[in-house]
């Protein structure tokens, strides 16, 4: 038997192999003793045989074999280069070892194939990422190729992955655990706002806070493949890939993405807290890691296509005057594009709105000590352009197909594709003063194909060699293409085109579960909200902004004295703060008031935290719970302020502490007794700092 183990300090994850065949993960959990036989726990962790069983149980490895009776879904299923299906039996080539990382390699030579397994540990983040690469001797055609397979723990009653829609991202669904599979496939040929490539498995009675936890995220943005899957011997399975099918031609070599792993002890949070400090601190590169991350202003909502010097100006000056530190110009400032029917692909100034160019407004802006960002649409064609009418064949999919938005996308397959987009970017970057792209794409592809996603992501990577400092975030209609894949290109997420403060406090309370504030864009929107039709208060609107990376996106000549009163204060206050909570562990508290959605963010090194207490909902009670914070040190004394306790409104007539004066207690009171806050209308935020003494 062979066994091999990773390791990282929190975690331990141990592979066994019979004979040459491909190993399983007969381990995932908890850090074992060093000294522990592994061989003796891959035996130990063999089912019995019984009746109306095969004579030995298939393995369920890193790549399930249909050859070799297995029962569940395969983890390859491919065609030789005429069509004939394949069915490979891999035995054990080599393994090497570098450091943290492992790399497994097996081969057919029947079928001349090579299957190649790595694994990596993170001791910093707590993340296993593991990725599968299939090779040929000739071009082949792939139907469906799994990353590393891991089994499901069997203390598991359900699963959590998340689903959505357009203003309305990171929905949880829970699905219990049957006989059978959970299978979720995403073929819209981006992230998708539907299905975000993540799973979490509580164990039986798991919380924010307590009980064990695995997490997974599969780091690609054109469109995965997930089957949670229960065999009727009772073991379960997990697979991620690529959606099925997308690999449109015969290759040599395919590529899963990479798959992040993680266990925890400690509650979901566990789980967040490594994918947070993984993106923060290993995906993402900022072009300057120290820079306090820029209070936003962006125009959209304040003027949409109707772009008048004048006007711009005017909200640059009161956008500066409330705190913003960085000015976006979004669409409508190229082509002929007064609406969303025509223009995309045509990147150039529009003389008519712009007829000195984009200068006078940069350099205004400049001059308010502001940053200049701008808005592209780069993968996406309008029928109605200059350069459909002239390469009509650039376009992606057939010349009847279903629009979205009036829009189709260019194929980025093609480099003359890349070549032209990039010269037209390019030559707007290198002439202006610009430090930052909101990249947007706003409509799902005509059919799913893994090339498209490896030219969006070709032309990242050149736009960012050839420009370093331009920052640029990644928009989907709001939140349709955030992974770890397109997070490795760019440095921030726009979570969700809804700017309503009341969607955006559970959708951020969610998103949390794999992304760190940091990256995170985060909006105080009109006070009528252009999405969803609420009025929500300014003081609301602007806590839940400065939850993650904050903004404006209304029409600052709507606010009245208060409420630029308001955002001011709660800027000052983010603005105060952001340096610490850049680096700082989010955590969702656990609430025994479902009408509350609360989170803690501890500062690194655990010295401060923020936790902010959002009521969404009338409480089925008249008095505020107490709410519990954790991840606290039990023994250690902290001084408690309510920072918006000015925010009381009349009806909150009692007297608790936190209302008058600060409180100093144990984390062990903190965590376990809990903090009343004052009574509120729904629709508010209370706001709790902490400092150990």
């Amino acid at each position: 038997m062979q066994t091999w183990r990773l390791d990282d300090g929190r975690q331990t994850l141990v592979l066994a192999a019979r004979t040459a065949r491909l190993p399983e993960v007969v381990y995932w959990g908890p850090a074992l003793p060093k000294e522990d036989d592994l061989e003796s726990l891959a035996r130990a962790t063999r089912i019995d045989v019984t009746g109306g069983m095969l004579d030995e149980n298939p393995d369920l490895s890193i790549c399930p074999e249909a050859v070799r009776t297995f029962p569940g879904q395969p983890g390859l299923i491919c065609r030789d280069s005429d069509g004939t299906p394949l069915l490979p039996k891999f035995c054990f080539a080599s393994d090497k070892r570098d450091g943290s990382r492992l790399e497994l390699t097996f081969v057919d030579d029947a079928n001349g194939l090579t299957l190649t397994a790595c694994f990596e540990t993170d001791a910093h983040t707590g993340l296993i990422t593991c990725q599968t690469t299939l090779s040929a001797t000739r071009p082949i055609h792939l139907h469906w190729l799994a990353a590393p397979v891991v089994p499901a723990p069997q203390s598991a009653d359900e699963m959590i992955d998340f689903t959505g829609r357009w203003c309305g991202e990171f929905q949880t669904a829970i699905t219990p655990w049957t006989p059978g599979m959970r299978y979720r496939e995403n073929r819209t040929g981006r992230t998708g706002h539907e299905h975000f490539p993540g799973l979490i498995i509580p164990g039986r009675g798991a919380t924010n806070a307590n009980g064990e936890a695995w997490g997974f995220h599969y780091g690609w943005s054109g469109g995965h493949k997930m089957i949670a899957e229960e065999l009727p011997d009772g073991r379960r399975q997990v697979q991620f890939g690529h959606a099925a099918r997308m690999e449109t031609e015969a290759a040599t070599e395919f590529k899963t993405a990479k798959l992040f792993l993680t266990y925890s002890d400690q509650g979901l949070n566990g789980c967040a807290v490594s994918f947070q400090r993984h993106v923060r601190d290993r995906v993402v590169q900022f072009p300057n890691a120290a820079r306090a991350r820029p209070v936003h202003y962006n125009c959209w909502e304040a003027v949409y296509f109707d772009h008048k010097l004048p006007v711009l100006k005017d909200i640059a000056d009161r956008a500066a005057d409330l705190g913003a530190e960085r000015f976006v110009l979004d669409d409508g400032w190229f082509g002929e594009r007064d609406d969303d029917t025509t223009s995309l692909s045509d990147w150039e100034v529009d003389p008519r709105k712009y007829p000195d160019g984009l200068t006078p407004l940069i350099e205004h802006v400049h001059s308010l000590g502001m940053t200049f960002g701008i808005w592209f649409e780069p993968e996406m064609i309008n029928p109605n352009s200059n350069i459909h009418r002239k390469y009509p064949h650039w376009a992606l999919g057939s010349e009847d197909q279903t629009l979205g938005r009036q829009q189709k996308a260019m194929n980025m397959a093609l480099a003359e594709v890349r070549d032209f987009i990039y010269d037209r970017m390019s030559a707007i970057l290198a002439a202006h003063d610009i430090d930052y792209i909101k990249w947007d794409h706003n409509r799902v592809l005509p059919m799913p194909d893994a090339a498209q996603t490896r030219g969006s992501y070709a032309l990242l990577d050149r736009l960012r060699d050839a420009f370093p400092n331009v920052e640029i975030e990644s928009c989907a209609s709001g939140g349709g293409r955030i992974d770890f894949g397109i997070l490795e290109r760019t440095h921030r997420v726009w979570l969700s085109d809804s700017n309503d403060a009341l969607e955006r406090l559970r959708i951020q309370h969610n998103a949390a579960l794999f992304l760190p504030s940091v990256v995170t864009g985060s909006h105080v929107g009109p006070r009528h909200c252009h999405t969803s039709g609420r009025v929500l208060d300014i003081s609301f609107r602007a806590w839940v902004a400065a939850q993650r990376h904050m903004g404006f996106e209304m029409d600052p000549r709507e606010l009245d004295d208060r409420e630029e009163a308001v955002l001011r204060e709660v800027t000052s206050w983010y603005k105060h703060n952001r340096h610490w909570m850049a680096k700082a562990d989010i955590l969702r508290l656990d609430s025994h008031d479902p009408s509350v959605i609360a989170e803690i963010q501890v500062a690194s090194g655990g010295d401060q935290f923020a936790a902010f207490i959002g009521k969404a909902d009338t409480s089925a009670q008249i008095a505020p719970r107490p709410q519990r914070l954790t991840g606290l040190d039990p023994a250690a004394r902290y001084r408690v302020n309510l920072a918006n306790k000015i925010a009381a409104p009349a009806l909150s007539r009692g007297d608790p502490l936190l209302k008058h004066e600060d409180l100093e207690v144990s984390g062990q009171w903190l965590m376990t007794q809990g903090v009343t806050v004052p009574w509120s209308f729904p629709n508010h935020m209370w706001v709790l700092e902490g400092t150990r003494i």
